[in-house]
């Protein structure tokens, strides 16, 4: 099992800026990935930006969030970032950290709580 503690979100104005952050503890793999997904009511979950363990790292952002936020990764910490930037509006939704375990035989994921992020004026 691994647990995901996570901090930040808030009420900020457009064009502002938010950092969210991410622990996981546990039962963690040398090979991981973590990131955020964020979903607003009636719509998917979908991922926001994603990163994975090891020297060769692999990101992965959404398309309507590159060039205005930045994930990164404390390994020794097992902790994850998202740096969040140039907010708008549309960025308003329940962001969720999210962590994956892959084993040689299987995979598990694993999701935080949930913490808001609202951008209004």
């Amino acid at each position: 099992q691994v647990q995901l503690v996570e901090s930040g979100g808030g009420l900020v104005q457009p064009g502002g800026s938010l950092r969210l952050s991410c622990s996981a503890s546990g039962l963690i793999s040398n090979m991981n990935a973590m990131g955020w997904y964020r979903q607003v009511p009636g719509k998917q979950r979908e991922l926001v930006a994603s990163l994975t363990s090891g020297s060769g790292r692999v990101y992965n952002y959404a398309d309507s969030v590159k060039g205005r936020f930045t994930i990164s990764r404390d390994n020794a910490k097992n902790a994850v970032h998202l740096q969040m930037d140039s907010l708008k509006p549309e960025d308003t939704a329940v962001y969720y950290c999210w962590f994956k375990n892959y084993w040689p035989d299987r995979q598990f994921d694993y999701w935080g709580q949930g913490t808001q992020v609202t951008v209004s004026s």
